[in-house]
């Protein structure tokens, strides 16, 4: 009862939340003084053409219908026009693109994939390197191995990720000519050339992450080996590896799980500046070109999908937090970043 009860409030809240920000999207972006009708129509329309567009687009209505329509065509599809030239947005409907004729849903689809796999690649990288780099240097305190971690720490933390970015391509692109410094080959077509040309993303991306969660690692895993429970661990006779990985890094893990659930959230929701240095076109390079053209559908659509990214990872933060320390079913509060 407990478990279920504890899933069943945080999925209320999520619920709650998407409903909060879907609001939030819509008015934010569909009160803007840009006109997608007149956008849609030209600049030579004229007044009862523009009428006309308004109303195929949806746009005539007031706007707690607007919204209504919005939020049901997530659910139920929508239909825009009517007769012969209406067009038809099927259920999961995020919005229609009208200037590329086409579902915000099958652009996410088509461009989704792209940042997923920047996303996870750089994600286990950057939690694995960070996290050992961290408890190195906390059980190395004071030595040179320490010192030199934290100073690569500081380096990733205080470079900007299209300066590492456009450095690597120099380098391992175009100097030492053994990585491709642009493109994307999808999965299917190819698993090797995948990932081969994901390497230097992943890498940068990484570097970038990894010395933030090398430097929280490190300042938990000292605190924690300071605890009483540890030093009765020590006193039992258990191995320093049992001392370390059982009981000091368990609870250490619960601040990093924090941080990289809205971490990998919202690089789900598009890595824009990393898409644009290698030349990939996923969900950030999509942001950016409607952002451009003030395709509001494609912004809203997008923008919404990445809160989703954002609240999914933290219910399953939640999650892993029970796991980790089941005391957390006695609070139910739902971390939102």
């Amino acid at each position: 009862m407990r478990i279920t009860r504890f899933l069943l409030t945080r999925i209320a809240g999520m619920i709650g939340v998407l409903l909060l920000v879907s609001l939030a999207t819509f008015l934010i972006f569909y009160l803007l003084p840009a006109d997608p009708a007149r956008a849609e129509c030209g600049k030579l329309c004229l007044p009862g053409e523009l009428t006309q567009v308004r109303a195929f687009m949806g746009l005539n209505e007031p706007v707690w219908r607007q919204y209504l329509n919005f939020l049901g065509g997530i659910f139920t599809g929508r239909t825009y026009g009517a007769g012969a030239n209406a067009i038809v947005c099927a259920a999961p409907c995020l919005g229609y693109s009208f200037q590329q004729n086409t579902t915000v849903l099958s652009l996410i689809g088509q461009t989704l994939p792209v940042t997923a796999s920047i996303a996870v690649g750089a994600a286990v990288l950057w939690l694995v390197a960070g996290v050992l780099a961290g408890v190195v240097s906390a059980l190395r305190r004071g030595r040179a191995l320490d010192r030199a971690v934290m100073a690569v720490a500081i380096v990733g933390v205080s470079a900007p990720s299209y300066l590492v970015g456009l450095l690597a391509i120099l380098l391992f692109g175009f100097k030492l000519n053994i990585l491709p410094d642009s493109g994307y080959v999808p999965l299917q077509q190819n698993p090797g050339q995948w990932a081969f040309h994901l390497i230097l993303p992943w890498c940068v991306l990484a570097f970038i992450s990894a010395a933030i969660y090398a430097r929280l690692t490190r300042s938990q895993m000292l605190d924690a080996l300071g605890e009483d429970y540890v030093r009765t661990a020590r006193a039992k006779g258990l191995r320093e590896a049992s001392v370390v990985g059982k009981h000091a890094l368990r609870n250490v893990m619960i601040p990093v799980i924090t941080i990289f659930g809205l971490d990998f959230g919202s690089l789900l929701g598009g890595a824009v500046i990393t898409e644009k240095v290698f030349s990939m076109y996923g969900l950030g390079a999509l942001l950016i070109g409607a952002v451009e053209s003030t395709d509001l559908s494609v912004i809203s659509g997008v923008t919404l999908l990445a809160a989703v990214f954002v609240i999914v990872a933290n219910f399953l933060v939640d999650v892993v937090y029970k796991l980790l320390d089941p005391r957390v079913l006695r609070t139910p509060v739902m971390h939102i970043g």
